[in-house]
Parts: C-alpha cells; sequence; structure tokens
C-alpha cells in the first residue's frame, strides 16, 4: 500500500454541525512530547519538527484538528504550536478542544473545572490558539454524575459566540441525553477500537441514528493508551495487516473508520512518516470477512 498520493479526502467527510470535515483527522496530544504523554519526565518534541507535521498534516487534507489546553509538556503546548504552524488558519480547518481537565505548570492534574471554571478554560484555548471563537468544544468529564450544570455553562459561551458548537467526551448515553435538552451536540468522543465492549458498541450506534459524530480514542494505542501504540495485537490483526501490506496499527485505524460513516479518526503522532500512514488510510477497504475475523476479538481493550 503506497502512501505516497493518498490524502485524508478518501477517508470520505462528515458535518461536525455545518463544518464539513474529512473523516481522518489529527490528535495533538502525542505532538508535544516522546514517548508517553503526560509523563512527567516527558522530553520535549523538536519544536520545528512538531510545526513540520501540522504544516504536513494539511497538506495531506487534514481540515480536523483535536487538541486541548492541557496538552503540553516542558517546553511545548499543542495549542500554540497549532497556532505557529497554522495562522493564519485555512478557511475549511476545524480546531476541536476539550475542557474539564486542568493540569498545573508542572503538569501535575489538577481537579476538573466547576461550571464557572470553564469560561476561563474556553479563554484559554482562544489565547493559546490565537482565535475569537471556538469551533467546537468538548466537555470531558470523569463519573456518572450529572452534567447539566458544567454543559449549561458551555451552552452559554455558545450563545456569547464564543463557541460554535458542543461536544461530549468520555460520557454515557444518558449524559448524551442530558446535553441534548439543553443545546446541540455534534460529536461524542470515546474510547473505541477492537475488542470494544457490547455497551461501547451500542453507544456508537446511538450516535449513528442521532446523526452525531463519534470520534473514538486510543483506537490505535488500545491497552497502551497515554503511552502509544498497542503491541499485543491478536494473530488476527497481524495476518489481516500482512495481507494489505501495512502496520498493525493502521488495520485497527481502518477497522474503526468501518464502524460507520460517522466515525471519525483523529490518530495522533510526531512522525511524518506515522502521519502519512495514518492518512492512508483513509483508502483501506476491509472486507466482510476480515471484519468479522476482527470483531469477535473482545479479549482486547479499545
Amino acid at each position: 500500500m503506497t502512501t505516497q498520493t493518498i490524502t485524508a479526502a478518501a477517508s470520505g467527510t462528515w458535518k461536525l454541525g455545518d463544518l464539513t470535515v474529512n473523516r481522518i483527522g489529527f490528535g495533538a496530544m502525542r505532538l508535544t512530547q516522546h514517548g508517553e504523554a503526560f509523563a512527567a519526565d516527558a522530553v520535549p518534541r523538536d519544536r520545528d519538527q512538531a510545526i513540520s507535521v501540522l504544516r504536513r498534516a494539511l497538506d495531506l487534507g487534514v481540515n480536523h484538528i483535536d487538541t486541548a489546553a492541557f496538552y503540553f509538556s516542558p517546553l511545548r503546548s499543542a495549542n500554540e504550536l497549532i497556532n505557529q504552524a497554522l495562522a493564519p488558519y485555512p478557511d475549511d480547518l476545524v480546531i476541536t478542544t476539550k475542557v474539564g481537565p486542568g493540569r498545573d505548570p508542572a503538569g501535575q492534574w489538577l481537579p476538573h473545572a466547576t461550571p464557572e471554571q470553564l469560561r476561563g478554560q474556553v479563554e484559554e484555548n482562544l489565547r493559546q490558539l490565537g482565535r475569537d471563537h471556538l469551533d467546537v468544544v468538548n466537555l470531558r468529564i470523569v463519573g456518572t454524575d450529572s452534567i447539566a450544570e458544567r454543559f449549561g455553562a458551555l451552552a452559554e459561551l455558545r450563545e456569547a459566540g464564543l463557541i460554535r458548537h458542543l461536544g461530549l467526551s468520555n460520557v454515557r448515553p444518558h449524559h448524551l441525553a442530558e446535553a441534548q435538552s439543553i443545546a446541540p451536540v455534534v460529536c461524542v468522543q470515546n474510547m473505541y477500537g477492537i475488542g470494544a465492549s457490547h455497551e461501547q458498541k451500542e453507544f456508537l450506534g446511538i450516535c449513528d441514528e442521532q446523526r452525531i459524530a463519534f470520534v473514538p480514542f486510543y483506537s490505535i494505542a488500545g491497552t497502551g493508551r497515554d503511552g502509544g501504540a498497542a503491541t499485543d495485537h491478536s494473530p488476527e490483526v497481524h495476518a489481516i495487516a500482512h495481507a494489505h501490506g501495512v502496520s498493525t496499527a493502521q488495520i485497527r485505524l481502518a477497522w474503526t473508520l468501518h464502524q460507520g460513516s460517522h466515525v471519525l479518526a483523529i490518530p495522533g503522532t510526531g512522525d511524518l512518516a506515522h502521519l502519512a500512514q495514518n492518512v492512508a488510510v483513509g483508502s483501506l477497504r476491509l472486507s466482510e470477512e476480515e471484519l468479522t475475523a476482527l470483531d469477535p476479538l473482545h479479549h482486547e481493550t479499545a
């Protein structure tokens, strides 16, 4: 499988509200450092390399970037790298960010933001990105408690023009229903990949029925989570990767895209070669037999 001429357009498109994006996007979490994301001793990535990856992503047709103000390592901030590399931003570029979590200057996690604190997080993203509004803001949560107050606070910022569209991250179906009663939700960003649980698949289906984008995270990393790409691939993943002449990571990503036209991928990397491989997955077609072979792998974690 050659990656020389394949662009993100090969993956097809979806709309986040009124914003059309290619289904292969880019996640900025791993852009700021080498090794494990959020590690206290993370080695910052070379600035020029990070900027080159971002600019090459746009050259390859990527028009959806996922980021957050808490994506940083010593000396590097994902938002500020995006600003430096890509501003003035192309008209078709959609930047999605997340609020809720926060980290202090030393990188230690803070308690999730209260409704009152969310405005400050939104303004910090605006400042770092050099924008007068944010295209999409996901409320990321932990737990099963009501999100009404927090999502309501973001809905007010949407009414004020600071946010164009709203989404959710790390949520359950009842959170989506609660949010939808307050303001429109254009995307749900949850963990999902080969070996997804029955409950995870049901939620993906709910999003499809409501025409809400489903944006998986850790679809390549699997059990590696913040640490990076999974290495505990099944024989089926290896066999299908060999048959297509691609990497096991590309098969995991392709499987995710095959789960519905509303599924958007946001693989992250700080490496130009891996970027091209990720984008090329948009043209990779798995057969029904291959999808069936991969589907029962419940021993793997998304």
